[in-house]
């Protein structure tokens, strides 16, 4: 009885239709949530460089030592900017964030900036 009932049903199969259709939307939206992840990753090493690039500067570190300081602290090919001055001290970085291989994503760029005091007695 059970068989025959079933046998007449329009929408049989249709679960599966569903499934193969939502699978691809679901891996999608997983790629997009990652891709999102990696570039708010980037974004915070980027600011944490900044802030001990321009503290360091502002300091009166030489400012070649305080850019390669800050450029082991980013991903490769980012670029730094140490701006000295008498009051402020600024380091800007920017690095562009590539997306995962074979995705079809546009590379992202990524940049933050920190100011710090210049301490007393240093000369820019």
């Amino acid at each position: 009885m059970r068989a025959a009932h079933q046998r007449g049903r329009p929408d049989r199969g249709s679960v599966t239709a569903e499934a193969a259709v939502l699978l691809p939307v679901l891996l999608i939206v997983l790629g997009a949530a990652l891709w999102a992840v990696a570039i708010v990753g980037v974004q915070l090493q980027c600011v944490d460089a900044a802030r001990a690039g321009a503290r360091a500067a502002a300091r009166g570190e030489v400012i070649d030592e305080v850019r390669r300081t800050v450029l082991r602290a980013v991903p490769a090919g980012a670029r730094v900017e140490v701006i000295p001055g008498t009051e402020t001290t600024r380091v800007e970085v920017v690095a562009v964030v590539e997306p995962f291989p074979g995705a079809v994503l546009p590379p992202v760029r990524v940049t933050a900036a920190a100011v710090s005091a210049t301490e007393p007695g240093v000369v820019p």
